[in-house]
C-alpha cells in the first residue's frame, strides 16, 4: 500500500517537470506578417518545436537542446537548414518553459526589449545524413533538401550583401539564414 501511495505521489511532483507546455501568439492585425506561432516545450525530450503559420511563408524550428542542434524547415523554399544553438543567445529551455508556464508572451506583441539576432551562413552542398543531428531533426528534414548553417561573426556580417531569410521566435530572437540556398 505504501508503494502505491509513493508512486502516485511521485507521479503528482514528477507530471510538471516532465510535461509539454504551449505559446500561442496572433498576429490578429496582420500588422507585421507574422501570422499565427506557436512554441510547444518537452521537458522530457528536452525539445522545443515553433511552429509559425504565415501561409507561403510559414516555417517549423526545432530546438534539441539535449544534442545542441537546431533546424528550420522553410516551406515556400522546400529545404531545411540545421545550425548548432548559440546557448548565448538562445533561450534556455527552462526560460521558454518559463515564459510559457507564465504565460507572459500571450497576446504581446513587440513592446519589449529588442530580440537578440543570430545570423548564419547557408553552406550551399546538402547534408548527407542526418542522424548525427538525431531523431528529431532527421524526422522533421527527411525528403528534403537540408543544408547545414554556420553562425557569421561581426566581421562578416559587415561585408555581407546577399540576401536572407529572417525567423522571428515570440519577439525572444531573431534568426536570419543567408546564402544561395535561400535566394532562390
Amino acid at each position: 500500500m505504501k508503494a502505491i501511495v509513493f508512486a502516485g505521489l511521485l507521479g503528482v511532483f514528477l507530471a510538471p517537470a516532465l510535461a509539454n507546455y504551449n505559446i500561442n501568439v496572433n498576429d490578429d492585425n496582420n500588422n507585421a506578417g507574422s501570422g499565427q506561432q506557436s512554441v510547444s516545450v518537452n521537458n522530457e525530450h528536452n525539445v522545443a518545436n515553433v511552429d509559425n503559420n504565415n501561409g507561403w511563408d510559414s516555417w517549423n524550428s526545432i530546438w534539441d537542446y539535449g544534442n545542441g542542434f537546431a533546424a528550420t524547415r522553410l516551406f515556400q523554399k522546400k529545404t531545411c537548414i540545421v545550425h548548432k544553438m548559440n546557448k548565448e543567445v538562445m533561450p534556455s529551455i527552462q526560460s521558454l518553459d518559463a515564459l510559457v508556464k507564465e504565460k507572459k508572451l500571450q497576446g504581446k506583441g513587440p513592446g519589449g526589449p529588442p530580440p537578440k539576432g543570430l545570423m548564419y551562413s547557408v553552406n550551399p552542398n546538402k547534408v548527407d545524413d542526418l542522424s548525427k543531428f538525431g531523431k528529431n531533426i532527421a524526422n522533421m528534414c527527411r525528403g528534403i533538401p537540408t543544408y547545414m548553417a554556420e553562425e557569421m561573426q561581426e566581421a562578416s556580417l559587415f561585408f555581407y550583401s546577399g540576401t536572407c531569410y529572417t525567423t522571428s521566435i515570440l519577439w525572444i530572437v531573431d534568426i536570419s539564414f543567408c546564402g544561395d540556398t535561400v535566394e532562390n
